[in-house]
């Protein structure tokens, strides 16, 4: 339900700015931790929306779009902290000793700037002219609305906001609970299929069931079939392909998990990239419609017309001036790489090729992560497959440029400079991934757009700020897997150390170019599946759905799709009841309030990890109980899961 204001209200305050950018510098420094010591990153535009709403509670005048601005402002720190999966692969090749400030946080900001630039002509197309559900900018828009008592009618006001609370507090519980141990968060075996093998995983998260509630059936079935695909016909074949004595002699897990991340992933990269262009191409038409809408809306803007508070974007002109401004700081950026090494004399080259694929790229990233982000949502949208098909693209670049094997000084500076490329392109990628959903999240509260983006901005420079010391206090205390003098603790960057190797792949020849050409093909397939489907009227399903199924981890896709599964159960319900609106829209906020309770629960658990040092900070038991952990957390998840979605039918009745 859209909220509309007939009189405008407080919205971009200095004090929503000031407390969204205090938020932005906690939250971005715990998602640096844990982004590099476990590979996750936690939303963050839930948890800032409620505190903001604790806070400003405390001040006379606060509104609903201050809290939304604060949200906004916040939000960088979930998505910016992602660069995270890139820059580390520079100390890793050792080109940085350390976190250089001026050119991290510029290689943070620039993209990060860009991404909201990009973003900015999509929102008409895929925020506003579009059924796709922004499962987090939803929930977003359903806290703050609850929160500021903005929902029609006393009694429904008050049920939503104890199903809310209700469902927040049983959410964050049961991931308290995971975390001493006594139960597992996650249920994974693996096991035989004939020659091969294969496994069975799902994260026992009330965020992922959640997140599968407000995305919806078709989704969650492409999802599904990707997983079936991924899991039960690749992994298998595969690992009957590759024997277990040769990869992990003795250790099952280690065999499938190998052939998963070293073939079945790269297949799901590739599926990704062709769903992402047949994405871009049917999504074209619309984009500029956009571009077109945003020209008309700053020609009227220009003639002294007002325009309806909804069509209140940055003007184009500006976007279009802030985005070629900010190429100046990524050309010194680039020169900092080639100055006085074995690239010089290629230096105009290649500075010029690599601003011009930022641009393009930048531009159709920001088309496919803003519509991944509305399919998926932004937590669970598969940024890193952004970032391997990126660094691929501006190492073929350079490969186009040198040939392979250029020898061993100019390779290491190649790698370099396709690390740096990557990196500003990584920054478009999460902040487009992020904007989209926080403008859905201002269109259902009646936001301005302009000041929204104005926002965002605001929030990657707080990040930009924060995310080069935290890097070098964390390299020069603990390190990276695999550098020489890391200590015990050094933290793995998971996502680093592939991009990196990808790079080196790529520019010695030695990429795992099959796997992707295989998923390439599939894509294709698929693509002709979902319009087949489309044109019989049957259910959808998306392309990129099922690349997500494939690529994403079987611990994340399966309680994704169990949630969608429930949400549709629960939506074909609520529709035979008296008031099916307000019964549809208290299953939103049984899925929103699990997901605002583990996700305020993972803010302070990354606090409660750097704090102490350990990944395990609050276990009570040891190991020896895996069994007994599995089998109790899986039902009492299940149990939970049950007692919550009948408690929220018997106050919808």
């Amino acid at each position: 339900m859209r909220t509309t204001h007939p009189t405008p209200i407080a919205e971009l305050t200095l004090r929503g700015v000031l407390l969204g950018g205090l938020i932005t510098l906690l939250f971005t420094a715990a998602n640096v931790y844990l982004g590099l010591k476990v590979g996750l990153t936690f939303a963050t535009s839930i948890p800032a929306a409620v505190i903001s709403m604790a806070v400003l509670r405390l001040f006379k005048g606060a509104t609903i779009l201050e809290n939304n601005i604060v949200q906004t402002v916040a939000s960088a720190a979930g998505t910016l902290a992602a660069i995270i999966f890139v820059l580390p692969g520079l100390v890793m090749i050792g080109w940085w000793h350390g976190f250089p400030y001026v050119q991290t946080a510029m290689i943070t900001a620039t993209g990060g700037i860009l991404g909201v630039m990009f973003s900015v002509p999509l929102r008409r197309a895929l925020v506003v002219d579009t059924d796709l559900p922004y499962p987090e900018g939803v929930a977003a828009a359903e806290v703050l609305q609850i929160g500021a008592g903005s929902r029609e009618g006393a009694a429904e006001a008050r049920t939503g906001l104890f199903v809310l609370i209700w469902n927040s507090i049983a959410s964050a519980g049961f991931a308290i609970f995971t975390q001493t141990k006594i139960i597992t968060d996650t249920a994974a075996t693996t096991f035989r299929v004939g020659a091969g093998a294969t496994g069975i995983a799902g994260s026992l998260s009330f965020v992922l069931l959640g997140v599968g509630h407000l995305v919806g059936i078709s989704v969650g079935a492409a999802m599904g079939l990707g997983l079936v695909m991924g899991w039960f016909v690749l992994v298998p074949l595969l690992t009957a392909a590759h024997p277990q004595n040769l990869l992990a002699p003795g250790d099952m897990a280690a065999w499938v998990n190998t052939i998963w991340k070293g073939d079945v992933r790269f297949f799901g990269a590739g599926l990704i990239g062709i769903s992402a262009i047949w994405t871009l191409v049917k999504i074209a038409g619309p984009v500029i419609g956009g571009v077109r809408s945003a020209l008309a809306a700053s020609a009227a803007r220009g003639k002294g017309e007002t325009l309806a508070l909804e069509e209140q974007d940055l003007p184009i002109a500006w976007v279009a001036g802030v985005a070629l401004l900010t190429l100046l700081p990524i050309a010194w950026l680039l020169w900092d790489v080639i100055a006085g090494g074995a690239l010089v004399g290629s230096a105009a080259l290649l500075i010029a090729g690599a601003l011009v694929f930022v641009l393009v790229a930048g531009l159709m990233i920001a088309a496919v992560c803003g519509y991944m982000a509305g399919l998926i949502g932004a937590s669970n949208s598969p940024v890193s497959g952004i970032g391997i098909l990126a660094v691929i693209g501006s190492s073929l670049m350079l490969v186009g440029l040198f040939g392979q094997h250029p020898g061993a000084d100019t390779t290491r500076a190649l790698i370099a400079y396709a690390l740096i490329v990557t990196g500003i392109v990584f920054g478009v990628a999460t902040i487009s991934n992020d904007n989209l959903q926080d403008l859905k999240t201002g269109q259902l509260v009646g936001a301005t757009p302009w000041k929204q983006q104005v926002a965002l901005v605001i929030g990657v420079v707080f990040g930009s700020l924060i995310i080069p010391p935290v890097l070098n206090v964390l390299n020069s205390g603990m390190g990276f897997v695999g550098v020489p003098g890391a200590g015990p603790n050094a933290l793995a960057a998971p996502q680093a150390g592939l991009i990196s190797a990808l790079a080196k792949g790529v520019l010695s020849g030695d990429a795992n170019w099959r796997m992707l050409g295989y998923g390439a093909v599939a894509g294709v397939v698929l693509i002709a599946l979902d319009e087949a489907l489309g044109r019989l009227k049957l259910l959808r399903l998306p392309p990129l759905g099922v690349a997500l199924g494939i690529y994403l981890p079987m611990s994340v896709i399966l309680p994704t799709v169990l949630g969608s599964v429930i949400g549709w159960f629960y939506d074909r319900w609520a529709r035979t009841t008296a008031n099916p609106e307000v019964a549809e829209r208290m299953g939103t906020l049984t899925a929103t309030g699990l997901i605002v309770g583990e996700s305020l629960w993972g803010v302070l658990f990354a606090l409660i990890v750097w704090a102490s040092g350990s990944d395990a900070p609050l276990a009570l038991i040891g190991k020896g109980h895996e069994t007994a952990a599995l089998i109790g957390g899986t039902v009492f998840f299940l149990a939970i899961a049950a007692v919550l979605y009948r408690r929220t039918i018997s106050v919808s009745r």
